[in-house]
């Protein structure tokens, strides 16, 4: 076998057998919830041997060995296979509901010296969380009357690294308006900008694996989830345990907010559907308490 020199940036030629496809696409199933078909087969012999190269593994074996032992190379792995495509103001109808309907009717219920929590789940950099925030400042009039947090949260760690720092390139930015780019961003060189340090400050981010139940319990109960186009990645079974997970997270009466191709209807009985003028969303009942 050739040895790989220091910084290379070709995958190695290194062969994945068909039972190896198997036994890492089972691995990273258990682990994240994710599935890879023969499909994607390129897509995952790709970003696996980019793995290798950059340990210096020489073959399947000796790098699922690896995985085995090495959290910190698992936490490289998952980096590697998410995906992070992403803008401000994406479903924004979502937003119009949050502001138009939902908060109203959970600020109904709460006291007023109680935060309002909101969920980013799949975070990705930042980009959802972000627009949250600039949503409700733009177009809640209540938001200085409540103590508003914002948590985003994501499996991928250098996506959460990038959120922090809140700088995006010009697409990132590319359904916002002018006015809004020039009151909350920073230009900067090649195209870039970054997020007032004010705003970036309103959002805390932080890693959880939405099947880790002990990973996302730790984060405490919310009054609304956005919880977009995540669910779609998974299989019948992660469907269910993700929706279990995410209704222990919800606050009885919080509202949980998915892609527009996503149902809850389909994956679990637990919620109740809302449906809004401007968005479908779905609802852990009231009445519910938790262990309940």
């Amino acid at each position: 076998m050739t040895p790989r020199s220091p910084g290379r940036t070709d995958p190695p030629d290194i062969a994945i057998g068909d039972e190896e496809f198997r036994r890492f696409t089972e691995f990273f199933y258990r682990r994240t919830g994710m599935i890879f078909g023969e499909s994607k087969r390129y897509y995952v012999d790709r970003r696996l041997r980019d793995r290798m190269a950059a340990t210096g593994a020489e073959s399947f074996i000796s790098y699922f060995g690896q995985l085995l032992t090495n959290t910190a190379e698992v936490e490289q792995l998952i980096n590697a296979f998410t995906i992070n495509e992403t803008y401000f103001y994406r479903e924004d109808h979502q937003f119009r509901c949050l502001t138009s309907a939902l908060l109203g009717q959970i600020a109904s219920r709460k006291r007023r010296s109680a935060p309002i929590r909101i969920w980013s789940m799949p975070c990705s950099t930042g980009e959802e969380a972000y627009s949250i925030a600039i949503w409700l400042l733009e177009n809640w009039p209540s938001v200085d009357d409540w103590d508003i947090e914002i948590v985003g949260t994501d499996i991928d760690t250098r996506a959460l690294q990038a959120a922090e720092e809140g700088v995006y390139a010009e697409r990132a930015l590319m359904r916002l308006s002018p006015y809004l780019i020039g009151k909350y961003f920073e230009r900067l060189d090649g195209g870039r900008y970054r997020l007032a340090e004010d705003l970036r400050g309103s959002v805390r981010f932080t890693r959880a694996n939405v099947m880790d139940q002990g990973e996302t319990a730790r984060h405490g109960e919310f009054d609304v989830i956005f919880c977009r186009n995540m669910l779609i990645y998974f299989d019948e079974k992660s469907r269910r345990q993700a929706a279990d997970n995410l209704y222990d997270r919800l606050a009885p009466g919080g509202y949980i907010c998915l892609g527009h191709t996503e149902s809850m209807s389909r994956i679990s009985p637990l919620f109740q559907v809302c449906r809004f003028d401007d968005a479908i969303v779905y609802q852990r009942p009231v009445g519910t308490s938790h262990g309940g």
